[in-house]
């Protein structure tokens, strides 16, 4: 490690015993060990999740220039989400942090913490006993009923020419494509919220294009997260997935439990310049 002097925060906890003991027995996306930063002030509950990372790395710059090198990009995703994940896992309360959030040292995290103790404090409270789940909503319209025989066959009209013929049979497809999309963006508006019954919160991100939307067929046009209680996560996949049965070209997928994420709203960090990359 070239440069150890940058801090990496993960989340934001409060201080527990069994916190401080998982936190001990992590490493960060730069392998260095993960420990809790407390602030300056004593009274205050909170801490950081951090870890020390090379400035050659994690710099303004070079985060920047990070953005297009997918390998760096998805080691650093992964480390990122399981030093969380663990934190989540030993029972802490967490609020995770946006990834790459860097601080030029120690003493701009600490005063991070005792400026936004109120802040985070209140998102806490929020998140506590509340996960993640994720649906994805996927459309296929291009599940016409498929045509009789291999020509025009049954489709084509008598009396027209084979132009008009073929631009009937194009404006004929079109008109069961249409269909097909209207009857699932009706059932993906009912299924979101019939999720939305079963969650406290939704946030909606924008639907995934191309290879980002994964190996499987069709396109994604739904992409929310949800929070929910961690007691109701069982009640919410059932839900969701019973909203989307037997519903012609509509997929569904409920991904999760997570950490909350897409609710864990922090200011930039304190620093001078200031380093996320999300």
């Amino acid at each position: 490690m070239t440069d150890p002097n940058l801090v990496y925060a993960y989340a934001v906890l409060r201080r527990t015993p069994g916190a401080a003991a998982a936190a001990t027995h992590l490493r960060g996306v730069a392998g260095d060990p993960i420990h809790l930063l407390e602030p300056t002030d004593p009274v205050s509950p909170l801490a950081f999740a951090v870890g020390h990372v090379p400035a050659a790395d994690y710099g303004e710059a070079p985060l920047k220039a990070h953005l297009d090198d997918l390998d760096w990009m998805e080691s650093t995703v992964r480390s990122h989400h399981a030093v969380v994940g663990a934190l989540v896992a030993c029972g802490a309360a967490v609020l995770p942090l946006r990834l790459a959030t860097v601080y030029p040292d120690e003493d701009h995290a600490r005063r991070a913490l005792d400026t936004r103790r109120a802040y985070f404090l209140s998102l806490l409270d929020r998140l506590t006993g509340h996960v993640e789940l994720g649906v994805k909503i996927y459309a296929t319209p291009d599940i016409a009923p498929p045509e009789s025989g291999t020509g025009t066959g049954h489709e084509t009209p008598t009396g027209l020419g084979v132009g008009r013929a073929y631009l009937a049979i194009r404006r004929r497809r079109q008109r069961r494509n249409e269909e097909a999309w209207r009857t699932v963006a009706q059932a993906a508006a009912h299924l979101t919220r019939t999720a939305g019954t079963l969650a406290v919160d939704r946030v909606a991100h924008t639907p995934e294009r191309a290879s980002l939307a994964g190996p499987a067929p069709g396109t994604n046009v739904g992409n929310d997260a949800y929070l929910v209680p961690a007691d109701r996560v069982d009640a919410f996949r059932t839900g969701v997935l019973a909203a989307a049965e037997g519903i012609p070209g509509l997929r569904v997928e409920v991904t999760g439990p997570w950490a909350p994420y897409s609710f864990a709203l922090q200011p930039e960090p304190v620093m001078g310049p200031s380093s996320s990359l999300l």
